[in-house]
Order: C-alpha cells, then structure tokens, then sequence
C-alpha cells in the first residue's frame, strides 16, 4: 500500500512511485504514436477525419465512464472489504489473547497466542500464493503442523483441542468456554471473507467488455477529432487514454487486493502488528520492530 504526503502540485506531473503510470505507459505511448501518424496523414490528405462531429465520441466516452466507474466501485469493495476483515482479525487476536491469559494456565495460554501469531502469519501466507507453513512454522508446536492442506483452519483446531482440554480437566467451565470459542469462530470467518474475496474474481467477461471498448474507444478517437483539433490530437488523446487506461488498470489491481502490488493491502505490516501485541501481551521485552514503507511502500 502506498503511504507518503499528500502531494504538492508541482509534484503531482513527476510522482511515479504508487502512480499506475508504469503499467499503463506502453499503451497510452501506442495511442499517442497512433494520433501522431493520424495527424501527419491527415496534413499529407492519405487520412480523413470521420466527420461525425464529436458527439458520438462523447456519448461512449459518458457511457465508457459510467462502466468503468461502476467495476472501479466494485473493485474498491473487494479492497475495502479485505481490509475491514483484517481489521477484524487484529481485534479478534487480541481480545483472545487478553482472555487466554486470564483464564487458562500460563503455559497452555502462551502456546494458544502464539499459535494465533501463526494463524496469522499462515492466513496471510495463503492469500498471498506463498508456502504458509514457512511463514508460521516458528511459532507452532509440531501438532499444529500435521494438516499442512488448510494450515490456518488446522491452527484454530489445534487452538480448538487445547481450549477442549482444558475444558475437560475443569480448569475453566462452559461459560468460558465458549466465550474463547467466540473468537475462534470470528477468526474461521475472517479467513472464509478472505478466501471469498481472493478466489471469486469479478465475472470475466464484464472486465473484458470494458478492456476492448477501452481500446476501441481510444484507437478511433484520433479519426474522430484530426479534423477539429489537428495538431493538438495527441495531447488530447494521450490524456484521455491515460484516464481510460489508467482507471481500467487500477481496476484490476484493486481486484485481487492481497496481492504485493503498490496499492494492495499492507498484511506483512498487519501481520507485525498482530505479533507485537501478542507478545507484548506475553511479556516479552525483545519485540520485532513495526514494518515501515520502503519508498513509500508497505507491504
């Protein structure tokens, strides 16, 4: 995720960095190329202009925007909503913890928060396509590892038995009980949000209608306005491609919002949060350092 200053105005022509900028640039350099020879051709009498006016450009570029505004929205919600459930799982975390170590013994209660540093860990492993099981090995006992298909559910259930045991023993009664279960089942439905949002994309071909209309749109755009603008087509057209493209490209990486593109959400940084109030919680003295943006960068 991007996090720096607010820009300044004389910087919002030069800032790259978080800027979709780079990812768009060959395909609004291939439509300034486009207009540039449309114009040269045209003064040469080889291109005529479509002489339609420019309505009927404005009527699909209103009915372009109206589109790409409307997979834009949902788009930010997958965002949106990927990082309320993370904000859920850091409080979930850390009202168990308090609770475990009130009511459950010392060592019992520190090996349930520091499996719940793994789950975390494991959690944002999964949704990032890495190998879950390095990521929380170091905080797991080897019973937790057994089921290494769905790691973070084989945590909670490993969390699950060891809360079970000690209900069994009598050293906390029902009530108790299922307060901790409590927090179990929000963290379960924190990772099935999760996974909803990483494995169901937005329908494909709602995102390729938009990705041609955008390319038509902006390779007809020059015939259409040579004949009115003449030298100042590209810079016209350049700008309104970079809007369509740009608009269409922030789309899709708002899309997959767990991802370790700029603008996805920081989950090794709320990860390092989880860990540092957990082991806070424990007593620890020697905790990690808060993750900071590298060039205004957080993962």
């Amino acid at each position: 995720m991007i996090v720096r200053p607010r820009p300044q105005p004389w910087q919002l022509l030069t800032i790259v960095r978080g800027s979709i900028i780079p990812k768009i640039a060959p395909r609004v350099l291939a439509i300034t190329t486009l207009s540039c020879l449309v114009v040269v051709f045209h003064h040469a009498g080889l291109v005529s202009g479509i002489h339609t006016g420019t309505a009927p450009f404005s009527i699909l570029a209103m009915a372009l925007s109206v589109f790409l505004g409307f997979r834009n929205n949902a788009c930010y919600e997958r965002w949106w909503e990927g990082r309320k459930q993370w904000g859920e799982l850091i409080l979930q975390s850390r009202a168990f913890a308090r609770e475990c170590l009130a009511v459950l013994p010392a060592d019992t209660a520190a090996t349930n928060v520091r499996a719940t540093i793994g789950y975390a860990h494991a959690l944002a492993a999964r949704l990032r396509g890495q190998q879950d099981c390095d990521a929380a090995v170091v905080w797991l006992e080897p019973v937790e590892l057994a089921r290494r298909d769905n790691l973070p559910d084989a945590i909670l259930h490993a969390i699950n038995q060891n809360i079970a045991e000690s209900r069994h023993q009598g050293v906390i009664g029902d009530v108790i009980y299922q307060g901790l279960m409590l927090h179990l089942h929000a963290l379960t439905a924190v990772q099935a949000a999760c996974e909803r949002i990483r494995n169901t994309p937005l329908p494909f071909a709602y995102s390729l209608l938009l990705h041609r209309t955008a390319w038509l749109f902006c390779l007809l755009l020059p015939f259409g306005l040579v004949s009115s603008l003449g030298l100042m087509t590209p810079v016209v057209v350049s700008i309104i491609a970079y809007t369509f493209f740009g608009l269409d490209e922030l789309g899709d990486e708002l899309e997959e919002p767990f991802g370790l593109a700029a603008n996805d959400l920081p989950l090794s940084a709320m990860v390092r949060l989880i860990e540092i109030d957990l082991l806070s919680a424990l007593g620890e003295q020697d905790l990690p350092p808060s993750l900071l943006p590298v060039d205004f960068v957080l993962l």
